[in-house]
């Protein structure tokens, strides 16, 4: 069974974001073994200088690090990430389980990003739109995601 961790920047405070996340994190339960991690996100002023975002975004970045399995595919959500399908999302997972390394983790930035070091460090750079979200909603849409990636890989009518 795939293990999938989601390591995300700063914490969920609307009801319906919360409620739209335990959803998913419920139903994928028959699929892997879900985790979901939450960092604190740095605190900025309301008009912080390129500096302070880059020391932030590094602070945040060592702590993803320190979480990260040694073994797990690590997947970085970042605008300048490759787009992709549902089916080919899909098949990522399938992949991950038929290479004896079935660890998927992925990684939510906070309102500024994420840290270069920490994009870098991931073996994939993807992007769900050319728009923007919040990422709280961000998390919402890759837990539900993951679950169609699921329902796709067994061939069930929720993806149509």
């Amino acid at each position: 069974m795939l293990a999938v961790r989601l390591i995300c920047v700063g914490k969920m405070r609307e009801k319906f974001y919360i409620d739209a996340f335990e959803e998913y994190r419920k139903r994928l339960d028959a699929y892997c073994r879900f985790e979901c991690t939450e960092l604190a996100e740095q605190r900025l002023g309301d008009k912080p200088s390129e500096a302070e975002i880059t020391a932030a975004l590094e602070k945040e970045g060592a702590e993803i690090e320190k979480l990260l399995p040694p073994d797990a595919f690590v997947v970085a959500l970042c605008v300048e990430g490759k787009q992709k399908s549902s089916e080919e999302f899909a098949e990522l997972f399938r992949q991950r389980e038929l290479s004896g390394k079935p660890k998927l983790c992925f990684l939510i930035g906070g309102s500024y990003g994420m840290s270069q070091r920490v994009k870098d460090r991931a073996e994939l750079k993807l992007s769900m739109s050319k728009m923007t979200f919040p990422h709280h909603l961000a998390r919402v849409m890759l837990a539900e995601q993951i679950y169609r990636a699921f329902k796709i890989g067994e061939g069930s009518r929720y993806h149509k």
